[in-house]
């Protein structure tokens, strides 16, 4: 229970510091976006759905379909007022206020364990719709706050890799509608594609009456919470707006898809606009799309079908649409199992393995970092040389991953033989 009380603590906090930024930079924040959705027209009616059956994993089946009827039932009078009134639609304000519903339930009508196992489901669905709303402010802080991004040196940096999102934006392009359609719904919906994970992981918790140790809702928050950060350190926008036709004004020349940018000698920063996020350094898409292919390991084959498509299809979005260059993918990959890791430690218990690896894993992210900044002419110059290592070191956390998550693996425990009787004659 403090557990669940310090994180509420620390995420109320930072939604409450983002509100300010926000605020400062004339805009609504991620609380007043969420209290309006009450009323008006929401923005993601399957992530506020989403977020709902997160919260149904504690409910039992009699419940679950009285909060579903009663979200549809509410969403249909909002649809009718609206219609009358000419406003937006969009339905989802009854997923909203079904979850709120059951707070204000478990506060009034529940006790003791009962009422701490609803809170943790309202809490669940309540994180991640807060999360997505102060993504979504977060990015725009992004772009009112770093007029100057460092696409310059991470073009540079990426000739190591073979600058291999101009490669996957004319496969892309051969693909012709299909698939930029197909690509385009896999990248828009990854907040879907994360509660089905979390649905499964929790679908024993109303039987169970507890939370598993380690689920993927905890890593996915995780990595939202501090991926953003690293944006402001390393303020990217990606080669569609830096050096494509999106970028309009701004861009450095329009060459992308077709011709990478000759390494800049030396690279610098330069000024871009206030609009545009500066969200590529690491890949939050590969990061999360990775860690639902890790946690649809365990499941039935059909899950694990579905961690692979996600994970492979995210990364030929990432690339494909020019939203991120090659060095953004190696290190949104260290970066969540550097994270994962550091997650399961607290459940599993912070032994020398997850100490060593999680030190190892910050370590290698943290020179990626100083080699983008500080060495991409280096990198560029020596690219059979810089690649390969790049590569290697990625490959080697992944390593190292699965050697000390194997560890913690339970020991199977083979079933006692029987002995035959002798039969009687």
């Amino acid at each position: 229970m403090a557990l669940w009380a310090a994180a509420g603590a620390v995420a109320l906090g930072f939604l409450v510091a983002l509100e300010l930024a926000a605020r400062h930079y004339g805009l609504r924040g991620p609380l007043t976006n969420q209290v309006r959705e009450v009323v008006f027209a929401p923005k993601s009616a399957p992530l506020l759905y989403g977020s709902m059956a997160l919260m149904m994993t504690v409910l039992t089946w009699r419940q679950r379909f009285i909060a579903l009827g009663a979200a549809v039932g509410i969403d249909v009078v909002f649809f009718l007022v609206r219609l009358a009134a000419g406003a937006q639609m969009m339905p989802g304000n009854g997923a909203l206020w079904v979850v709120l519903g059951c707070a204000v339930t478990a506060v009034t009508r529940r006790t003791g364990a009962e009422r701490l196992l609803l809170l943790k489901g309202v809490g669940l669905a309540l994180l991640l719709v807060a999360g997505r709303k102060a993504g979504d402010t977060w990015l725009v802080i992004t772009s009112k706050s770093r007029p100057m991004v460092l696409d310059q040196y991470v073009a540079t940096a990426d000739h190591a890799l073979g600058s291999p999102t101009y490669l996957a934006g004319r496969i892309l392009e051969s693909l012709g509608p299909v698939g930029y359609h197909v690509l385009d719904w896999v990248y828009g919906q990854l907040g879907v594609a994360a509660v089905v994970v979390a649905a499964y992981q929790l679908r024993n918790v109303v039987t169970e009456r507890r939370f598993p140790g380690h689920h993927f809702v905890r890593t996915f928050l995780v990595i939202g919470l501090l991926g953003p950060g690293i944006y402001m350190l390393f303020p990217v926008v990606g080669p569609l707006y830096a050096y494509g036709p999106d970028g309009g004004q701004w861009a450095l020349a329009n060459l992308w898809p077709h011709t990478p940018p000759v390494p800049a000698d030396p690279p610098v920063p330069f000024l871009f606009d206030g609009i545009t996020p500066r969200n590529c350094m690491p890949s939050l898409h590969t990061a999360w799309a990775l860690a639902i292919f890790i946690h649809t390991r365990p499941g039935p084959k059909a899950l694990r079908w579905f961690g692979t498509f996600w994970l492979i299809t995210t990364i030929a979005a990432t690339l494909g649409f020019g939203y991120h260059y090659g060095a953004d993918i190696i290190a949104g990959v260290v970066f969540t199992l550097t994270i994962e890791v550091a997650m399961r430690a607290f459940a599993h218990g912070w032994d020398r393995s997850a100490v060593w690896f999680t030190a190892a894993g910050t370590a290698v992210f943290t020179a990626f970092m100083v080699s983008y900044r500080y060495l991409p002419e280096q990198l560029a110059a020596l690219p059979w040389v810089s690649g390969p290592l790049l590569l290697l070191a990625t490959g080697a956390v992944i390593a190292g991953y699965l050697r000390t998550t194997r560890q913690w693996a339970p020991a199977a425990i083979p079933a006692p033989r029987q002995e035959r009787r002798p039969e009687l004659v």
